[in-house]
């Protein structure tokens, strides 16, 4: 086992240090015409970007002093997602290169066969010549040397023909890769830091009475409250949230990266959610990486009612929440049966659950609709290809038998403060009865 895993650890190493040596040859060392200081300045960046990105990783989980954590996780996470479209829009890159190599050579081309064309010399003017005289011959031009083909110059070694071309096109290439890469990037973090924006659905219930109809839900997850997004985020999220009125507020893990020392006080603004049937929480599983027991603790404090493999009974329907499976390897995962096992079933269910692989117990319980997070909708193309094969829903609703998932994509972010073709949201969750 150990064999194995030092294999792949290897193979990821190799697989890294290749990827970046290939950035850095196309857009430093194919730019510039010899070994100087730009492709040094290069390979500094590169070499201490991933330096600052393995130094906040490690801070965040070996709980290093929070100011440290602070001072490495802005330029550390935003290099990570840097460094992803750096790649992705180099490898797009060498499509348009060669198309615009061919563009440039058969432009030069046609401007070569332009200029090869034989100039017409205008006629003489005898009017003022007198009769019987021969008119006076035109001196011929010196014949000109002819210049060099293209062909010619890269035989004799000529930096100025097809190399000055190949440069050229380099440049161009390598200067619209980092301009996409760096405005996908800051475009994705502005949509993170200005807050999650509100989506509504509507979900019917055959079990929910029509007392009940019109009931909303305020789902948040994965906030993910930590060295990059503090208090001030909170406080959006807060305010966005209350802003919708809801009747009930779910929170469905992944509230923090940290540890209540260092993060209560941006968790603080949480004590001002409001809703007429109160505010929930579940456990994810970065609370089990931070400290879950003092988190439960923490949001109880805040006056969010935690719902630790337990359920509480509404005047309409039962709400009921289970730990996350990350909570297994400390003894507290999930629950069903406690949570679950001596219910009304003829009552409607809804259960906070943080992942959607949770999906295949709730449907064996009997459950309604289980409303989950967890997968960030992907966060940062294309990783929504990998989370979207690890988890059988990835955003939105969907139906398993007679349960019901939603999946939300999200508050905030882990890892960089940026989203690309993954927007953060907070979901307003309708429900809606069948019965007449």
């Amino acid at each position: 086992m150990v064999v194995v895993f030092v294999l792949v650890a290897l193979l990821m190493v190799g697989v890294l240090v290749t990827a970046n040596w290939y950035v850095w040859r196309r857009l430093f060392r194919d730019t510039t015409r010899a070994p100087g200081p730009v492709r040094r300045i290069g390979a500094a960046v590169i070499a201490g970007g991933w330096l600052l990105a393995v130094g906040a990783l490690v801070a965040e989980r070996a709980g290093a002093p929070f100011w440290l954590q602070r001072v490495l996780a802005w330029p550390g996470f935003l290099w990570l997602a840097l460094s992803i479209y750096l790649l992705l829009a180099v490898l797009a890159g060498e499509v348009v290169r060669p198309l615009l190599r061919r563009f440039l050579e058969r432009r030069a081309a046609a401007r070569r066969t332009a200029g090869a064309e034989p100039s017409v010399t205008p006629p003489a003017d005898t009017s003022r010549i007198p009769a019987g005289t021969a008119p006076p011959k035109t001196p011929e031009a010196p014949e000109a040397p002819e210049a060099p083909g293209t062909e010619a110059l890269a035989a004799q070694g000529s930096p100025l023909a097809v190399p000055s071309r190949r440069l050229f096109v380099s440049r161009v290439v390598a200067g619209a890769a980092a301009a996409a890469a760096v405005g996908t990037v800051g475009y994705g973090t502005y949509g993170v830091l200005s807050g999650p924006k509100v989506k509504r659905v509507t979900v019917p219930l055959a079990k929910l009475p029509r007392a009940a109809h019109g009931f909303r839900i305020a789902v948040v997850s994965d906030i993910h409250l930590g060295p990059v997004l503090g208090r001030g985020f909170a406080q959006q999220v807060v305010d966005t949230i209350n802003s919708t009125q809801p009747d009930l507020i779910a929170v469905v893990g992944d509230l923090v990266d940290g540890s209540v020392k260092d993060l209560g006080p941006a968790a603080a603004p949480l004590a001002r959610l409001r809703a007429r049937h109160g505010a929930y929480f579940v456990t994810g599983n970065h609370e089990y990486f931070s400290g879950a027991e003092q988190w439960v603790a923490e949001v109880r404090r805040l006056g969010l009612l935690p719902l630790e493999n337990a359920r509480t009974e509404l005047p309409h329907f039962d709400l009921a929440g289970v730990n996350d499976v990350a909570g297994e390897d400390e003894g507290q995962g999930p629950d069903y049966d406690r949570a679950l096992g001596d219910r009304d079933r003829s009552r409607a269910c809804v259960l906070l659950a943080h992942q959607p692989v949770q999906i295949h117990d709730a449907v064996d319980h009997g459950v309604d609709l289980q409303l989950s997070g967890h997968t960030h909708g992907g966060q940062l193309w294309p990783g929504n290809l990998i989370a979207g094969a690890a988890n059988p829903t990835l955003a939105g609703l969907e139906r398993y038998g007679d349960t019901q998932l939603y999946v939300s994509r999200g508050a905030g972010a882990w890892g960089p403060p940026t989203r690309v073709g993954a927007p953060s949201d907070i979901t307003v969750i309708e429900l809606a009865s069948r019965q007449a």
